[in-house]
Parts: C-alpha cells; structure tokens; sequence
C-alpha cells in the first residue's frame, strides 16, 4: 500500500512556485495575493494565518484584510472593488464562512474573475467546464489531481467515484477528471447523500476522491482490492485520549480501508497541505496572465 503524502507533494508544487517567482522577479514583477476575513470564527482565522505566512515565506506581496463580524455587504464590496483595481494584487480570497448576513454568492460574483484564485467564480467555472486553461481550477480539487500525477496513478480509462457535489469539491473534481488530456480521460460517477446503494457504486470505483464531509463514512464494505483513494474529508471528532480533547480524522475509515488499498492519503498530512500550495500557484498564474509574462 502506497501511502500519498500531501506534504511531500505540497513542497514540490512551491518549488516549481519559487523558480516562477524568480522568473517574475527578473521582469520586475511580484505576484500579490490578498486574503479577506470577516468576522473572527477561529478555524478561518487560523486558515488565514497560514495562507499569508506561506505567501511572506515565499516572497509574495500579502495583504491580509481582518474585517470585524458586523462589516456590512456594500462594506466588504467596497474592499473588493479596492484589490480589484490594486496592480499589486492579483490574487483574491474571501475566506469562507463569512457572517450570515454577508450573501457569499454576490462576494463571489464581485471579485473580477481574472483574480478569482479560488476558482469559484461563474467565469471560472465556465472555463472550467471548457476546458479553457487560462481559467483558475478551485485549489482542493486541482491538488487532488496533483496527487494523483505524482503518485503515477493512471486516470485514462479509469472508473472515478466523487463523494460529495459541492462547488468546492466535488463539482469541479468530477470536470477536471473528465477533461481530455493528462490527469483526465475518467469516466466519473458523482454520487451524494441521494444516490442509491452507494457501497455497490463505490465498489466498482479504480478511484475514490471522499469529499462529503462525514467522518469515517468510507468502510471496507464501500471499496474493492486495489482501490485509490483521494481523502479530502477533514473532520474533528472526539478524542479524550488526546492533549486537545478531539482528533482529525478523514471521511474514510483509514485503518480499516487502508489495507484494501494500492494508494491512499492520509489524513491529516494528504490533501490538506496541497490545498495552500495550488492556491500559490494561481496566484503566480495570476501575475503571469495580469503583467502578459
């Protein structure tokens, strides 16, 4: 059993970011990235955090925006229409939850797309599904598909299951392995909380990406021998053994499903660290399409 080390992966992803940074440098460009947080919920705080030290370790320009919960939309729209027309910056994050009040879809549609690094924006979705490669693939599912190159698993012809619809995950997971080319060429089955007999869908599957956010769901009934697994679950449970009083866990059952398994990630220390890495790289795809280098 090959196990798929997202950190490993990850470091690779911010060399090749290093030497592009380098290269930018040289015509006297400096990739920006600027991150909005509204509100103080502390898991999107401590995401942040990591997000804008990993652009200062690289050398990029960060602007981190810390806007209190009770920002009003036209507020937080103003901020945006601000790093719109900064040349500075030419990557755009608005951390997710924001505050109930805020409408995230009209914060999506604000952002001008070609600093849409998140991918979610309807421009980028659409690129996307046209397999147009000057448009930004959302960073977990372009991670996962990073992870499974470098790992050699083969995807052409390959059964995919994708756990899980969402428009940060599953959607565009199930596009870009469907895409023509390297990384692609799967014959995709979505399946969610309404498909029927999961276990025997999820039985015929080469390849599993688990994003449905429900911890250890995937069990050994769930995957055939030789299966690939792609874990993008990152759940807390209880844990009162632990220092923390909780763990993290995946949306597979590792210990159970692993020996199953010809490759899988871990959890944590798989996906996760990919998710920041592939955001740097948009960011530098960014600069690159914004300067014309």
């Amino acid at each position: 059993m090959q196990l798929i080390k997202g950190s490993e992966v990850a470091a690779k992803v911010l060399a090749e970011c290093q030497q592009d940074i380098a290269a930018l440098a040289a015509l006297g460009h400096k990739p920006g990235l600027a991150v909005v947080l509204v509100g103080d919920d502390p898991a999107s705080r401590a995401y942040v955090r990591s997000k804008d030290k990993k652009c200062r370790d690289l050398g990029l320009h960060s602007v981190k925006l810390e806007l209190p919960a009770e920002t009003t939309q036209e507020e937080l729209l103003a901020h945006i229409a601000a790093l719109n027309a900064d040349p500075a910056v030419h990557g755009i994050l608005v951390q997710s939850p924001p505050p109930k009040h805020i409408d995230e879809s009209a914060v999506v549609l604000a952002i001008d797309p070609r600093k849409d690094v998140d991918g979610f924006h309807p421009v980028n979705v659409a690129k996307l599904a046209l397999e147009d490669s000057s448009g930004f693939v959302p960073c977990t599912p372009a991670g996962c598909q990073r992870l499974l190159l470098d790992a050699g698993v083969e995807t052409s012809g390959a059964k995919v299951v994708v756990l899980g619809r969402s428009m940060i995950v599953g959607k565009p997971m199930a596009l870009l392995l469907m895409a023509k080319g390297k990384g692609g060429d799967a014959t995709v089955t979505v399946a969610h909380s309404r498909t029927k007999n999961l276990a025997e869908v999820t039985r015929e599957a080469d390849i599993i990406i688990a994003a449905i956010g429900r911890p250890n769901f995937v069990r050994a009934e769930h995957v055939k021998e030789g299966v690939v697994i792609i874990d993008v679950g990152i759940n807390r449970v209880e844990d009162p053994g632990s220092e923390k009083g909780y763990k993290i866990v995946g949306d597979v059952a590792f210990d159970e499903v692993a020996p199953k398994c010809r490759a899988i990630t871990p959890v944590p220390g798989g996906v996760g660290p990919m998710t920041i890495a592939m955001l740097m790289a948009n960011t530098i795809k960014a600069c690159k399409q914004l300067v014309g280098a």
